[in-house]
């Protein structure tokens, strides 16, 4: 019988916390395309690491914000965010495809990623500027236009963020809303595993390395296979 698979994600190549160690645990790397963090020289490394250790590589695509870390909201008309998404999808994807890697898949970051929960606008300036790569996400309206139009969706979770009672994550200014204690983030991967694809650990959460370990062991120990959400 087949062990069930589950995708283990982290943010990477924002230069605040330690890519290489987080490459050798997750199964798939959201890459920060130089509009929130980064930059082409640390894209360029951990997409050869990536190929090296076989870690699938998808874009983290943001609004043009790095003095906010990206994680204030825009309001960008759709045309320019559709050609800011291509440039950072593009721009990533070039640098993959020097390292004998290619981009399988895009996700907003930070506050365009709650933004494309609810405005149509928005995420359809997102699925319209990223071709036709698969999407990551949570449910709202980036995920369902995007399943609309025929494209691969995948729903993933984060065992290091508390939820509200409708779904969806508590604001960082809530008191408790990043989960820090490597036992409550390890049980909250594990009650996340069977409802989605992938969970996901932000990289610059204190102990991101820590508890993508302990993560990844707990989710082998439970049965799942870790693999990439794309492969």
């Amino acid at each position: 019988m087949a062990r069930p698979r589950i995708d283990l994600n982290a943010d990477l190549g924002e230069e605040i916390t330690d890519d290489e160690a987080l490459l050798a645990v997750v199964t798939s790397a959201n890459v920060a395309c130089g509009y929130h963090a980064g930059s082409r020289a640390v894209m360029r490394a951990v997409c050869a690491e990536a190929a090296r250790l076989g870690v699938a590589l998808g874009a983290q695509v943001s609004y043009d914000d790095r003095e906010n870390f990206g994680r204030v909201h825009r309001d960008v008309p759709y045309a320019e965010l559709r050609e800011q998404v291509a440039d950072q999808v593009g721009s990533l994807a070039e640098v993959a495809a020097a390292e004998g890697t290619a981009v399988t898949y895009v996700k907003p970051h930070g506050a365009l990623y709650h933004r494309v929960l609810d405005d149509e606008e928005q995420a359809r300036a997102v699925l319209d500027g990223s071709g036709a790569l698969p999407v990551l996400g949570m449910p709202g309206a980036f995920l369902r236009l995007a399943a609309d139009a025929g494209r691969a969706v995948f729903h993933e979770g984060f065992p290091d963020r508390r939820y509200a009672a409708d779904g969806r994550l508590l604001p960082r200014s809530e008191p408790g809303a990043v989960l820090e204690d490597p036992e409550g983030v390890v049980a909250q991967a594990l009650a996340l595993a069977d409802r989605v694809d992938s969970v996901c650990l932000h990289g610059d959460t204190p102990g991101a390395v820590g508890h993508a370990v302990a993560v990844r062991r707990s989710l082998e120990s439970a049965g799942f296979e870790l693999r990439p959400f794309t492969g």
